[in-house]
């Protein structure tokens, strides 16, 4: 069964709990309480000249109960998450006066004085849960896949305006390819047309991918070189009947298309749909359709780790209209990535040696076998 963004847990939609073992989760609450901190020495403070000396025994006193909570967080993370939401928050709220226990403990801080420390984490935890409620329900389920829908649609004009005239372009000449094409479109039109909230596997990326680099290639031809490159998926290589040659009994290879086998774990791997064909029209668009001569789009797929990371690899044409709308392309990717992955998911770009280079580093999640 796909799985879509209305599945994922809280942090992305539903109030409740936070994923305590989301970076960006982590990242937020460590902010929010040496915020809440800095505020707290301003409120209380007489004299400005020691404002340094008490935000310094301030942090002295915040930063160790602050990581002993996250620690305890990120460990209870998968029982919280099974709770419900009042007794989460009770959980998280225990959580954090243990960690201010044991810093007051590793301070010598004397019994008596303990309801301070105490006090100050109820607090602290108090803000953080109010502040990731707020913001489940700023970032509601309703809210979320609307934009995700509303992202997905502004990649297909464009993309099917190229492909149209690619089939037009071969219609008088090779009438049969041309009536092949079509059919192609149209099993790409019907991948298109799904909900765009969903999850798909690298294998269903991969069959897309490749059926638009076909159609391309009607109007580019010889000019257009694919070179796919795959690691890391720690399965066996290439299975038949898992789409070890990259689905659809080894697709690669048509045309100017090269590729290493494909370990059959990494076609299994999950990720946000439409990502990797979006990559690939901006290479084409404007790495090879500006130039005069043929050029090469390497396309590399690895698993690092936990981390499934993409990378397609065009050379750079000369600047002209063909690169304005290359960052708005990019940002609509970004954006995606985070509605689904927060700050787990990450862009890259880099471009040397003539080479224009766009990595996405995303969690690394696996279909059943």
């Amino acid at each position: 069964m796909a799985e879509s963004i209305k599945q994922k847990p809280p942090a992305l939609g539903a109030p409740g709990l936070p994923d305590f073992r989301n970076l960006g989760v982590m990242l937020r609450v460590l902010l929010a309480v040496n915020l809440f901190a800095a505020l707290t020495v301003a409120i209380r403070l007489d004299a400005p000249a020691r404002l340094a000396d008490e935000l310094a025994l301030m942090a002295g006193r915040v930063e160790l109960p602050l990581l002993l909570s996250l620690v305890l967080l990120y460990l209870g993370a998968p029982g919280l998450s099974a709770l419900p939401v009042a007794a989460g928050r009770g959980v998280v709220l225990v959580l954090a006066s243990l960690a201010a226990i044991a810093a007051s403990l590793l301070a010598a801080v004397p019994a008596a004085e303990w309801w301070r420390p105490l006090g100050w984490a109820w607090l602290a935890a108090a803000l953080c849960l109010a502040y990731f409620d707020w913001r489940s329900r700023r970032l509601s389920p309703a809210l979320a896949e609307a934009r995700l829908i509303a992202l997905t649609a502004r990649i297909r004009p464009h993309f099917f305006f190229n492909c149209l005239n690619g089939v037009l372009g071969v219609i008088r000449s090779e009438p049969r390819r041309a009536e092949q094409a079509l059919e192609e479109l149209a099993d790409l039109f019907r991948a298109l047309m799904q909900d765009g909230r969903e999850r798909v596997t690298l294998a269903e990326e991969i069959e897309l991918a490749e059926r638009y680099i076909g159609l391309e290639r009607l109007r580019l031809g010889e000019r257009l070189a694919v070179r796919w490159e795959f690691g890391g998926g720690g399965g066996e290589a290439g299975e038949d009947g898992e789409g070890g040659e990259g689905g659809e009994g080894g697709r690669g290879g048509e045309g100017g298309e090269r590729r290493t086998r494909v370990p059959a774990e990494l076609l299994r791997a999950r990720m946000p749909s439409l990502l990797l064909q979006p990559l690939l029209e901006n290479a084409v668009y404007h790495g090879i359709e500006p130039a005069a001569a043929a050029g090469e789009v390497i396309v590399r797929i690895a698993r690092h780790g936990k981390e499934l990371c993409i990378e397609v690899d065009n050379p750079v044409a000369a600047q002209g209209l063909h690169h304005v709308g290359n960052r708005m392309a990019l940002d609509n990717i970004r954006e995606r990535l985070m509605l689904f992955h927060d700050l787990e998911a990450r862009l890259e770009i880099d471009e040397a040696d003539g080479r224009y280079r766009v990595r996405i580093r995303l969690p690394w999640e696996r279909e059943a076998a």
